[in-house]
């Protein structure tokens, strides 16, 4: 089983620090973001991981390398200027993906979800006819509203009328690559589209994760868990 981590967006909302960093290596805890995800990964058993890349892609092939250092084999999808977006980025990764479902992962989150649960998933069988799992968390305070419902692992849409019973996606989640077939190579897609229609197909499953999750969005929410990672370290 390989894993993406999707490494491609250009992080308005971090600027200045993302004019000259692309954001998966800003540091928190004395760490780029993206080595937080690696390290876990190999921890967990993972040899192969994919990583897409657009703005300022090389910094971040310069910095990882080949994956070496980290016990990983790491293959890199770059994309043009302006980014894919997470649908069309996976899309385009799928030939480094291989035909088996894989671990997709935001470069721009911290969480302690256990990567180990995505083999899990797979050997149960919990896989909503080869769509997609995801990791659904509590609605943090800049996200009050959430984006689905979750009854027992299914996963639901957000009732449009009330945030009650809503959770929010992690920005993790297990795939199956025929859940991307009607993407075309090349454009530019956003996952939600997708998500929304594999729920009207019953093809999605989830999970919720209680435990520690940060959305790095901004410079605040950066700061505030770089502190948090070095207390803890």
């Amino acid at each position: 089983m390989k894993a993406m981590i999707l490494a491609a967006g250009r992080g308005e909302r971090l600027r200045p620090l993302t004019d000259t960093t692309p954001k998966p290596l800003l540091r928190a805890g004395g760490r780029p973001l993206i080595v937080w995800h690696l390290l876990r990964l190999a921890a967990a058993g993972w040899r192969e991981v994919v990583i897409n890349h657009a703005h300022l892609g090389q910094q971040i092939v310069t910095a990882l390398g080949d994956g070496a250092e980290f016990g990983l084999s790491i293959s890199y999808s770059p994309e043009p200027v302006g980014a894919l977006e997470t649908a069309g980025g996976i899309a385009a990764a799928l030939p480094l993906l291989g035909q088996e479902p894989f671990l997709a992962i935001n470069g721009d989150i911290w969480c302690d979800w256990d990567v180990g649960r995505a083999r899990q998933v797979i050997e149960c069988g919990n896989n909503r006819q080869r769509g997609a799992h995801l990791v659904l968390v509590d609605n943090p305070p800049h996200h009050p509203a959430g984006d689905f419902r979750l009854t027992g692992d299914t996963v639901l849409a957000a009732d449009r009328h009330t945030a009650d019973g809503t959770l929010t996606y992690a920005g993790i989640g297990v795939f199956w690559p025929e859940f991307f077939a009607g993407v075309p190579l090349g454009a530019v897609m956003k996952l939600r589209p997708l998500l929304d229609e594999g729920i009207r197909r019953g093809l999605i499953s989830g999970e919720r994760h209680a435990c520690r999750w940060v959305d790095v969005g901004t410079c605040e929410r950066l700061a505030l868990l770089d502190t948090e990672l070095a207390h803890r370290e």
